[in-house]
């Protein structure tokens, strides 16, 4: 499947074209464009066949779109918040689209600063900064949702994802949480939507089992690197590891990515399917062994658990 390259700036909802659609059929993840994104939801955009930005719903403050909390690299119980100041001109109903940053060159140095303090000793960092140098550079537009989209899109190109970035803004989706998440995956020709924990407390399966959606729970291992996934970002599990360490960990969490497609949809999409899963390899990603198959909410369970221009790999900062 063919990657976009990064943008420079957020889709605008009044866009004329009509983006380039994915081959139907696959597994669709729909989130907000988080900063430096955590472990757990850089595994999940790596497990789906593409990621929808939702970008046309309203900023959350004391959230993860314009902040990282990061560890130490020798003790990661040593954290600290890496926050982007954001200013929006709406007030609390500006979009995650609109939000604007207090001070861009303040604000890309300061990043740089943070990420260079905490992660430099590490032999990974050349590597890691050279990636992140579009993050630094995309401060330059000033808006807050492509710093943090770009910082997704850098470590997903990092980690060898080769999936395909969409925005919300310039697809078709009628309002109302759940229905406008079935309407985004059906807009993609999705075949399941790739749901996290925090999710699935709310969803409402209906709309997407109308439009012949399975709708699968991603949940992510809790042992090893990922105990501490739903708070750090990753740029500690990839300054400790390495990039080919972690891309190895998501790779195993997808390696039957085929199975789960069989498994999460909906019936019509397939013949006789067995309600358990007694594979053992799928036990030991962390997969559930037990899937409902012909629940009216057709949910599958799917457990993997100064200058004006600084760059982080610049060796004189």
């Amino acid at each position: 499947m063919q990657r976009t390259i990064p943008s420079s700036a957020t889709a605008s909802p009044a866009a004329s074209s009509t983006p380039d659609l994915p081959e139907p059929g696959g597994l669709c993840a729909i989130h907000q464009p988080n900063f430096l994104p955590r472990l757990t939801t850089l595994a999940k955009l790596f497990a789906a066949d593409y990621w929808i930005v939702l970008d046309d719903v309203q900023f959350t403050r004391r959230d993860y779109q314009h902040r990282a909390r990061l560890a130490n690299l020798d003790d990661s119980a040593g954290q600290q918040w890496l926050t982007v100041p954001t200013r929006l001109p709406s007030g609390r109903p500006t979009l995650i689209r609109d939000a604007v940053i207090d001070d861009p060159d303040l604000a890309r140095r300061r990043t740089a600063g943070m990420l260079r303090q905490h992660y430099g000793a590490s032999p990974h960092w050349p590597a890691l900064a050279e990636a992140l140098d579009p993050v630094l550079d995309a401060f330059d537009t000033g808006k807050t949702a492509t710093v943090a989209e770009t910082s997704n899109r850098v470590l997903l190109d990092l980690l060898g994802w080769k999936g395909q970035v969409l925005t919300s803004s310039r697809l078709p989706a009628r309002p109302g949480r759940s229905v406008r998440l079935a309407d985004l995956s059906a807009a993609t020709g999705a075949r399941a939507y790739l749901c996290g924990t925090g999710g699935m407390t709310y969803l409402d399966p209906a709309p997407f089992t109308v439009q012949n959606i399975a709708v699968a729970s991603f949940r992510p291992p809790t042992t090893g690197i990922w105990s501490s996934g739903r708070r750090l970002s990753a740029l500690w599990a990839l300054a400790t590891l390495g990039p080919d360490a972690v891309a190895a960990r998501l790779r195993a969490l997808t390696a039957h990515r085929g199975r789960l497609q069989m498994a999460a949809a909906p019936s019509s999409w397939r013949g006789t399917y067995h309600r358990t899963w007694p594979w053992p390899d799928f036990r030991e990603a962390g997969v559930s062994p037990r899937v409902p198959v012909n629940t009216p909410s057709r949910v599958a369970a799917v457990s993997a658990s100064a200058p004006a221009a600084v760059r982080l790999s610049d060796p004189q900062r």
